[in-house]
């Protein structure tokens, strides 16, 4: 199985904030915005895998700024890392200013997925080759994310947990 740029599975949603999606203050719901983001990262995944997937964990969600009603919001996801079956994909969450047409980076996420057959059954995927400066930094970190989900589970010792150890040695 040939190996895959991180840049191959990149998918770009851009949407406008409606008044039935928001809250009282008119603001984006959370869930609304979650939602959003785990379409657009669904389809990275698959972009990717060329394969089902299903959403296995959302391992991290910041809500750092509120998204106003009215909004021109902008989901990037992109496949970040690669393992056997599962993949994470990184998500940065834009929102562009009315006046200038700037973009600020509102929110961020990583979700895990992972590609099935036509019966539900985890199958392989190809590996991820990351370019970028960032891509590197999201890739290298995925694993210690990984092993740190795992060992919060209960699915795996800390003691086997080697990227974890490193950063403490």
């Amino acid at each position: 199985m040939e190996a895959k740029t991180a840049e191959a599975s990149k998918t770009i949603m851009t949407d406008l904030v409606l008044p039935s999606e928001t809250n009282p203050l008119n603001n984006l719901f959370g869930g609304e915005l979650l939602a959003r983001m785990d379409r657009a990262a669904s389809i990275a995944a698959r972009r990717h895998s060329r394969r089902i997937v299903v959403t296995a964990s959302v391992n991290h969600v910041e809500f750092n700024r509120a998204v106003p009603l009215g909004s021109v919001v902008t989901v990037e996801a992109k496949v970040s890392r690669a393992f056997k079956t599962s993949m994470e994909v990184y998500i940065d969450v834009w929102v562009e200013d009315r006046e200038s047409g700037m973009r600020t980076k509102a929110n961020e996420a990583i979700y895990t997925f992972v590609a099935v057959d036509e019966t539900g059954t985890p199958i392989a995927i190809p590996e991820i080759v990351p370019e970028s400066p960032l891509e590197i930094e999201r890739y290298e970190g995925a694993l210690r994310r990984k092993q740190l989900s795992l060992v919060l589970a209960g699915k795996m010792k800390a003691k086997d947990a080697t990227e974890l150890k490193a950063l403490f040695a």
